[in-house]
C-alpha cells in the first residue's frame, strides 16, 4: 500500500509537471468510484460545497468539521489515487483541520483566505505546512486559495498577485485563484507566481484546457459543477419520465 507521504509526493509531481492536471471533483464514495475508474484520472479532489449539499447543509463551513472529515475518509477508502480535499477556510483552526485530514489520508487541500488580513492569511498557510511536515507529509499540496475575484475586491488581479506571492513564500506549493479569469489575467498570475504554481477553476468562458497548459497553469478543478452536471442529468430524467419517456439509451451501468 502506498503511504500518505508517497501519495503527497505523487500529487506534488503532478502539479509540477508541464502537463496540465485536471481534477473533476467528487463528493461521496460512488462519485469517487466513477471518476477514478475513468482512464486518464490521475488524482481526485473533493468539493466542500457538494459534500455539504449531499448532507443537507448550506455551503460556507455550516457542515461540522468532523462530518466533513468523515465523508472525506469514506472517499479515500475507495480509491488508491491521491486525494486533495476542499477544507474551506479551515473551520476555525486550519492547522488542526489539516492534521485531522492527513490522519484519514488526505495529501493536499484547498484553504480559503476569505480575504482575511494578508499577514494573518499567510501565517495560516505557514502553520498548515508546518503541521503537515510534523505529520510526516512534507510534500503536502496546499492549494492556498485567495478569494480576491470571488469576493469582487477592488483591483482583484493586483490583490491576487500580492496574496498568492505571500502564500508561496509561506510555503504553499500552489495558489488557487477561482473566478472567471481571462487569458491576460492568467498570464499575469503565472508570470507573478512562476509556471506550474497557479491553479484555476474550469467554468464556462475561461480559456481552453490546451491554452491553460500552454500558459503554465498547474491544475484545473471543477468544484461543485461536477455535482451540478450529475443533478442536471437526474432532473432531465425526471422531465423525460413526466413527458412519457424514460431512461436514455446513453445510460451507463456505473455501480
Amino acid at each position: 500500500m502506498t503511504s500518505t507521504a508517497d501519495k503527497a509526493t505523487r500529487l506534488l509531481d503532478l502539479h509540477r509537471a508541464p502537463e496540465l492536471l485536471t481534477v473533476v471533483n467528487v463528493w461521496d464514495s460512488i462519485s469517487t468510484k466513477v471518476v477514478a475508474d475513468i482512464p486518464g484520472t490521475l488524482a481526485l479532489a473533493t468539493a466542500s460545497h457538494s459534500i455539504a449539499a449531499s448532507r443537507g447543509y448550506e455551503d460556507g463551513e455550516n457542515i461540522p468539521v468532523a462530518e466533513m472529515i468523515e465523508e472525506i475518509r469514506r472517499i479515500i477508502a475507495v480509491t488508491d489515487l491521491p486525494v486533495t480535499a476542499d477544507l474551506e477556510g479551515g473551520y476555525g483552526d486550519p492547522a488542526a483541520t489539516i492534521r485531522s485530514a492527513i490522519e484519514v489520508g488526505v495529501v493536499g487541500a484547498n484553504l480559503e483566505d476569505q480575504m482575511r488580513p494578508l499577514a494573518e492569511a499567510a501565517a495560516q498557510v505557514e502553520a498548515v505546512m508546518e503541521a503537515a511536515k510534523d505529520a510526516g507529509v512534507p510534500d503536502f499540496v496546499l492549494n492556498a486559495r485567495t478569494d480576491a475575484f470571488v469576493k469582487g475586491v477592488d483591483d482583484a488581479l493586483a490583490e491576487a498577485v500580492a496574496r498568492g506571492k505571500a502564500f508561496l513564500e509561506a510555503g504553499a506549493p500552489v495558489v488557487f485563484v477561482p473566478g472567471k479569469l481571462d487569458e491576460g489575467q492568467i498570464s499575469t498570475l503565472v508570470d507573478a507566481f512562476g509556471p506550474q504554481r497557479l491553479t484555476t477553476i474550469g467554468i464556462p468562458g475561461t480559456p481552453s484546457l490546451a491554452r491553460l497548459q500552454e500558459l503554465g497553469v498547474a491544475r484545473v478543478s471543477y468544484g461543485p459543477m461536477a455535482q451540478n452536471v450529475a443533478l442536471t442529468a437526474l432532473a432531465e430524467l425526471v422531465e423525460a419520465v413526466h413527458d412519457g419517456g424514460g431512461v436514455p439509451s446513453s445510460m451507463r451501468i456505473l455501480n
